[in-house]
């Protein structure tokens, strides 16, 4: 079993910048890749990025990239997400999530976090 919190949402002006974090627990956290996924109001869940299991390789959402930086720190079993230059249409509750268990740019996943919500002002 894993469990995922995630912190750092809040309400910010455009342009400006968050850093979400997402504490992971259990055993074998580390053993998998780690990924953001949003969900904006009346909207399905979206995949935005992707960290594998060492932090080698990520993967970007086209409309996140170049603005957004995942990265992870195994040590503190955290994973973090870097969002710049935020647009109103960033707004969404903002999930952590983990175990990949198929499509990574469909966002399947097993294990979810809480969600923390993100409200970006125009």
């Amino acid at each position: 079993q894993v469990q995922l919190v995630e912190s750092g949402g809040g309400l910010v002006q455009a342009g400006d910048s968050l850093r979400l974090s997402c504490l992971a627990s259990g055993r074998t956290v580390s053993s998998y890749s780690m990924g953001w996924v949003r969900q904006a109001p009346g909207k399905e869940r979206e995949f935005v990025a992707a960290i594998s299991r060492n932090g080698d390789n990520t993967l970007y959402a086209d409309y996140v990239k170049g603005r957004f930086i995942i990265s992870r720190d195994n040590a503190k079993n955290t994973v973090y997400l870097q969002m710049n230059s935020l647009k109103p249409e960033d707004t969404a509750v903002y999930y952590c999530a983990t175990k990949l268990v198929g499509v990574i740019e469909k966002a399947q996943y097993e294990y979810w976090g809480q969600g923390t919500q993100v409200t970006v002002s125009s």
